[in-house]
């Protein structure tokens, strides 16, 4: 039998999976993850904790399997994207990670907007200057923290860390390298000027390596800590969300992932190369096909936000259902109208990513009256995701991309009434899916191809299956249609304010 084991290095949680090919899952376990806000717009980790995670998770693996070190070809990570993680010349982590969903870094962002013409630097790397450069993070360091950016030897992002402490390697991962703003697309290659940005030394930045390539084998140190042998090799690993988009199925162009996790995300598959200051850029896993992609700031977290803040006097009521207080506030709010009979929420609690790109966003209710109760809000908060994710939709049709399949995946897919207003929203149909494990089992599959176990880039569907077609309702598309253009007027209204 061969055996592969996939870890994700997630915002909240470090996920293991180990699969027995070709098409059987043997096994989930998991670690918390804290995530630190010590200052608004803050988001940071301690990235020795998802290696004290790691090490834990692996031998547990192992042990529910009843398997043997021996056993485990190949190891393959992914993680949120861009982290930054910080190493001085003696491999000790400087500080705490800096998120991807970290928004301190908007005065730095405007200094290289400055010293870069955008549509250049746009052409150049297929992404816009904005919160998610690490040159920007690089240069809030060096103005904040002197004493730490002088002894900065490595930087490189939440996956690239752990394969480090596997094997003793550094690297970068491609989308890693490509996100971070460090990449010339006309060359594939990490660019010197663009690296200077972070006003760091071009050997700060390791080798770039693809999600499949081989970075090397267990080192000792690793095989005493994991249980793993020293003949298992690491491959170069994922971005957590192309990752996912990947399991889900998203391999053909058009074919578009609605990610409903603690932040949601939204992925399209093409051939086509049209980089757009809007969406952030990615390679597929798949050669050949790239995968634009958008990522708002919140989502599940803003719906624990409400369930822990607004809505704890409802507890009882849903303990006396015998559901969970998401699932009975979903059950109340089905009592009222589509369009929460005009409450509308703008979401952008924590600022907004894409397409506006604007840190200094907040959280907006509009039209709420006496007549309306938590129930009017809580639709009015799925509704609001609903009509962000439109706003994605629009940006990758005036790119040039169709968009012919909606898939959806993550915790919040399982909200039937979430998923019906965001088919509403859309008029659009989209594809629930069945056994979707996360970005953990995309991570795998790279370690499989890497390792040359197989050469199936489409093995991997096997894994997951189709469950229920949410069909829109055509009748509340006008409904629907004014809503979202009152929701895009509001946050244009607003802005000067």
């Amino acid at each position: 039998m061969s055996y592969v084991i996939g870890l994700d290095i997630g915002t909240t949680s470090t996920i293991g999976i180990l699969l027995s090919l070709p098409d059987k899952i043997l096994g989930h376990a998991t670690r918390p993850v804290k995530l630190s806000s010590p200052f608004p717009g803050w988001a940071e980790e301690n990235p020795d904790e998802w290696w004290e995670n790691v090490v834990e998770i692996i031998p547990e693996l192992m042990s529910k399997a009843k398997i043997g070190p021996e056993e485990i070809q190949a190891v393959g990570v992914t993680g949120m994207l861009p982290a930054v993680v910080l190493l001085d010349s003696l491999g000790r982590v400087l500080r705490p990670s800096i998120q991807q969903s970290d928004g301190r870094c908007g005065e730095q962002v405007q200094e290289i907007k400055l010293e870069f013409e955008e549509q250049e630097f746009i052409k150049k790397t297929g992404n816009g200057i904005n919160q998610q450069l690490v040159a920007a993070k690089l240069r809030w360091i060096e103005k904040h923290e002197p004493e730490i950016f002088a002894q900065i030897s490595t930087v490189f992002g939440s996956y690239d860390f752990i394969n480090w402490k596997l094997t003793g390697e550094k690297a970068v991962e491609q989308n890693w390298a490509l996100e971070a703003g460090f990449v010339d697309t006309t060359t594939g290659l990490i660019s010197d000027d663009l690296v200077s940005l972070g006003h760091i030394p071009r050997s700060a930045i390791p080798r770039k390596i693809a999600s499949h390539s081989v970075l090397g084998k267990i080192n000792e140190d690793s095989a005493k800590a994991t249980g793993l042998s020293k003949s298992t090799l690491v491959v170069g690993g994922a971005a957590d969300h192309i990752a996912s988009a990947y399991v889900a199925g998203v391999n053909q162009p058009g074919d578009v992932l609605l990610k409903f996790g603690g932040a949601t995300d939204i992925m399209i598959a093409t051939d086509k190369l049209k980089p757009d200051p809007r969406m952030f850029l990615d390679l597929h896993l798949i050669p050949g096909l790239y995968m634009p992609n958008g990522c708002m700031a919140s989502g599940g977290s803003a719906l624990n936000w409400f369930v822990d803040k607004l809505a704890k006097g409802e507890r009882e009521n849903a303990q006396s259902c015998g559901i969970t207080l998401h699932q009975y506030l979903d059950k109340i709010a089905t009592e009222t109208l589509p369009g929460s009979e005009g409450v509308q929420i703008i979401p952008y609690f924590l600022g907004e990513k894409t397409p506006i790109h604007d840190p200094y966003a907040r959280g907006i209710i509009r039209g709420i009256s006496l007549n309306h109760d938590i129930r009017h809000l809580w639709r009015a908060l799925l509704e609001g995701f609903g009509y962000a994710f439109r706003h994605h939709i629009e940006v990758f049709n005036e790119m040039g991309h169709l968009t012919t399949r909606f898939l959806a995946s993550d915790g919040g897919s399982n909200s039937n009434l979430w998923m019906q207003i965001c088919a509403d929203i859309l008029q659009q149909p989209i594809q629930l899916l069945r056994g979707h494990p996360g970005s953990c089992l995309g991570a795998a599959w790279m370690a499989v191809i890497g390792s040359e176990m197989s050469d199936d880039w489409f093995g991997i569907t096997d894994f997951v299956s189709y469950s229920n077609l949410i069909e829109p309702n055509t009748q509340n598309a006008e409904l629907y249609n004014k809503g979202y253009r009152t929701f895009r007027q509001t946050y244009q209204a607003l802005v000067e304010v």
